[in-house]
């Protein structure tokens, strides 16, 4: 079971999202907040396996609540569910660490696909989207590449690079296994590594093993 908690600070839109969502056997929705200090609470006291979240919250934004989840909860996936229909947003939550981004303008048929496609551990965007953000990233990629992760995924990916195993990893961090394996896949992603090797080249390349 899917266990959703929806961020989204219109009461009719988060009545719709609810029952849209019990008619999924699958998922059932576990929390609902107003706001983005709400949102942060809530995700700390319940851990659902999805956050779907508005990007305008009235005293947080979904870009720091993104941030400040995903720094927190690793582990939780992020599926912002918004009004802007924009790639530059888009890449934005994505690098901030969201799972999905999700135009509410869809179809609500697509909504329960996007929410499994993240609670299963890939990502998701609108797409209409996709296709856009793809070459983007790429570009984006080649000219700087660090951008893209968070100072912990840095750290994780040097550790890895020197031969560190998840569970050395975890044990050395203060962290549990299935939350370096996160920040392992999430930074493979973000830099379109495969293997272990690919992390390796890429740690030499931009000098990251002599930090560690």
């Amino acid at each position: 079971m899917i266990r959703i908690l929806i961020a989204d600070d219109h009461d009719l839109f988060r009545a719709g999202l609810r029952m849209l969502i019990a008619t999924q056997d699958d998922m059932k929705v576990v929390g609902e907040a107003g706001t983005g200090r709400e949102t942060i609470a809530l995700c700390k006291r319940v851990i659902p396996d999805v956050l779907l979240l508005d990007l305008d919250m009235p005293d947080i934004d979904g870009i720091e609540v993104t941030q400040q989840i995903t720094a927190a909860l690793p582990d939780m996936r992020v599926l912002v569910l918004t009004m802007y229909d924009s790639e530059d947003y888009a890449m934005q939550l994505t690098r901030c660490g969201a799972a999905g981004y999700i135009v509410k303008g869809t179809s609500p048929k697509d909504l329960p696909e996007a929410i499994r496609i993240v609670a299963g551990g890939e990502e998701y965007i609108s797409p209409h989207l996709a296709e856009k953000i793809l070459f983007e990233e790429k570009r984006f990629r080649k000219e700087d590449p660090l951008d893209l992760l968070s100072a912990r995924e840095i750290q994780v990916l040097g550790k890895l690079a020197l031969g560190h195993s998840v569970r050395d990893i975890a044990e050395e961090l203060g962290l549990s296994v299935k939350t370096v394996e996160t920040y392992k896949r999430r930074t493979m992603h973000k830099l379109d590594l495969r293997n272990i090797s690919d992390i390796t080249r890429f740690a030499i390349k931009h000098d990251l093993i002599k930090n560690f």
